[in-house]
């Protein structure tokens, strides 16, 4: 039977705040970890390197994973911005966990990602913690369903209170600055993936009639831009509002549905906009034929999804804990309490741990595909 344990601790002294979240976090188990993840948040990136180094000399036998972040999750609540550690331990009877570390080669003319390991049949999931300012995400995440072979990846974006220079990752006692760390975990103990976007669809799905990379130029046929001005114009005041501190686009899963309501999209930041050439600019690719449509994002939508997406996942699977990545965007920034989203996955899933950390951009699945996120909370789900 698996058992979990978690803690988060605050403190000045942050070697002294790791040692007891590991501590507080390994006594809630009956023997050994076999996976220990940690989160770590400081002003002073050597004091948060020793931090995760303490973790890992606590861990023992346990496979150990973690980075530094600008805010953790753990013990039932979240802290942001000032200096903290929250630690996960897990008993993972049956569960096969594979550790591994990725780099950038050059190879003529790009990039090339080297570390990852072949899945084996067992594998459920990859977690993946990167370096956001150096490591290819983007592409790398794209790639990953078609050359995993259709593995969920899960995890998020490390960073620091002071940006690029303070980023660490830790992984089975080494710590790095810069690639990614990550563990493929297989096994019946791996329940699998939530994803929750958090957004809601405004005005009417319309088809792209023509596009050009990340540009839209043209929607149902007519300017791109002349579409979005003439949704603004027809908003309620509460939505412009909202539109107004930041608009989305929802790119269709599934373009054969008859009908593309919320959760129906894979959420996509509006990036640009320009009236004379009528083209609005997407933080992805976007091709001819696909159908789209506006999105807002407001607490109360984040809320309504979160909830739902974790009450139907459970619905179908015995929770016992997870990991959770919530973007930095989704603590008190946009809730009331930087609370939110682990006290929802504890109160709808009842799970015994949950621990986490504000990614800087968050993975997950959205319809069978590996995607890179925004504003978007992703779990990893273990059985009870």
């Amino acid at each position: 039977m698996a058992q979990f344990g978690d803690a988060l601790t605050t403190g000045a002294d942050l070697v002294n705040a790791a040692e007891r979240a590991a501590l507080t976090a390994l006594k809630q188990l009956d023997g050994p970890a076999d996976l220990v993840c940690f989160f770590v948040c400081g002003s002073d990136t050597e004091e948060v390197t020793l931090a995760g180094q303490r973790v890992m000399d606590l861990a023992g036998i346990a496979r150990t994973l973690g980075c530094s972040a600008t805010g953790v999750i753990g013990g039932g609540r979240s802290v942001e911005g000032q200096g903290a550690v929250s630690v996960w331990c897990a008993r993972l009877p049956g569960v096969e966990i594979t550790p591994f570390r990725l780099d950038t080669v050059l190879e003529d003319d790009h990039l090339a990602v080297i570390g990852m390991n072949e899945p084996g049949p067992r594998d459920r999931a990859a977690i993946l913690l990167v370096n956001p300012y150096e490591f290819p995400t983007h592409a790398f995440v794209r790639e990953s369903t078609a050359a995993l072979g259709g593995l969920p990846l899960v995890g998020g974006m490390a960073d620091g209170l002071h940006g690029e220079e303070s980023v660490r990752l830790f992984c089975d006692g080494e710590v790095a600055e810069n690639g990614a760390v990550g563990a493929l975990v297989g096994g019946d103990g791996v329940l699998g993936t939530v994803v929750s976007q958090g957004c809601r669809p405004i005005g009417p799905a319309m088809t792209v009639t023509a596009a050009e990379g990340g540009l839209l130029l043209e929607l149902a046929g007519s300017s791109a831009y002349a579409k979005l001005e003439e949704l603004l114009e027809n908003l309620t005041e509460e939505d412009r509002e909202l539109a107004a501190r930041g608009l989305h686009i929802g790119v269709a899963i599934n373009e054969y549905a008859d009908r593309h309501g919320q959760g129906d999209f894979l959420v996509r930041s509006l990036t640009g906009a320009d009236p004379e050439t009528g083209a609005i600019a997407v933080g992805d690719v976007v091709d001819v034929g696909q159908t789209v449509r506006f999105q807002v994002r407001d607490a109360g939508t984040a809320e309504e999804d979160l909830a739902r997406r974790l009450a139907d996942f459970g619905a179908e699977h015995p929770v016992g804990a997870g990991l959770l990545f919530s973007c930095n965007g989704r603590g008190a920034d946009l809730f009331p309490h930087p609370d939110h989203d682990v006290l929802a996955v504890r109160r709808v899933l009842g799970a015994e741990a949950v621990a986490g950390f504000f990614a800087a951009g968050e993975i997950g699945p959205v319809g069978g595909v590996n995607h890179l996120h925004g504003f978007t909370a992703c779990l990893l789900a273990f059985t009870r």
